[in-house]
């Protein structure tokens, strides 16, 4: 179980990985595996049989990232910080 500053809610940048760079806002978060699921990121394709009660296709959604890689977005300074004690931002002091 992985002690986690993220929450559900919270808009976070992805730090490495084949979405870098981009941001998106937190959707679920499993302390137990140490994963994040972020809107719009890390899109995965899924492909289902057709059934009586859905139509087949390919569906798209998101696949959990590590914590790791993933940074609080600061609401004051608009940069991807690291989270201090109490979540407040290292770099300019304020509250997330």
């Amino acid at each position: 179980m992985v002690k986690m500053k993220i929450k559900k809610g919270d808009k976070v940048r992805v730090l490495s990985g084949k979405d870098k760079g981009r941001e998106g806002e937190v959707i679920s978060v499993n302390p137990r595996l140490g994963k994040v699921v972020v809107s719009g990121i890390n899109m995965l394709k899924s492909f289902r049989k057709k059934t009586q009660e859905e139509e087949g296709g390919i569906i798209e959604a998101e696949a959990p990232l590590t914590v790791s890689k993933v940074a609080l977005i600061c609401p004051k300074c608009k940069k991807a910080v690291r989270v201090g004690k109490g979540r407040v931002c290292r770099s300019c002091g304020a509250n997330i």
